[in-house]
């Protein structure tokens, strides 16, 4: 039988380490594909993808991030994930993201105490999420942490169970093509 598996991204994580690698534009992105990829011969049983929600505040900039925003949600849709909304908080002219952290940790420990995963594809660097990976291994779940080759997390190779660290050449198959 096919092991279950359930993908879950940190978007924020995620498109600053592709903006470091110059890959960025996640609206071009295969998020499909790449879920495949990162399953291998397993069975996708869920996939999710977690980012603060954009609010308004009456600019120019905010209202285009918030388009951009808009679009990247029918693009996950149309990929096949699901997407969960935290919130930015601003703080001293600088956004922040809160309760993603929050989300991914609960949805983790909801996989492992019912039962409705084998593994967990963790794409994040974020050591909060430490005492749920430690929990969801607890109760026999392989989490893999997915990172990248040029800003790994050594913490998170230590606490999971098993880690793959991507490298530019290993994301190009999944940014589309103009």
């Amino acid at each position: 039988m096919k092991q279950r598996c359930i993908i879950l991204i940190d978007g924020s994580n995620f498109y600053f380490k592709l903006k470091d690698l110059k890959l960025d534009n996640l609206l071009q992105f295969n998020f499909y594909k790449f879920a495949c990829s990162l399953v291998r011969s397993g069975k996708i049983v869920g996939s999710r993808y977690y980012v603060g929600r954009v609010r308004q505040d009456g600019t120019a900039r905010t209202d285009k991030i918030l388009a951009n925003q808009q679009k990247l949600l029918a693009a996950l849709k149309r990929h096949k994930f699901n997407y969960s909304l935290g919130y930015l908080l601003k703080s001293g002219g600088t956004f922040h993201e809160k309760g993603v952290d929050v989300q991914i940790a609960v949805d983790m420990l909801v996989a492992a105490y019912e039962n409705k995963c084998d593994r967990i594809i963790l794409v994040s660097s974020d050591t909060d999420l430490t005492p749920a990976i430690k929990k969801a291994q607890d109760k026999g779940k392989i989490v893999e942490y997915i990172g990248f080759s040029h800003k790994p997390s050594v913490a998170m190779v230590r606490f999971c169970t098993e880690s793959r660290l991507l490298t530019k050449e290993d994301m190009l198959p999944y940014i589309a093509k103009n």
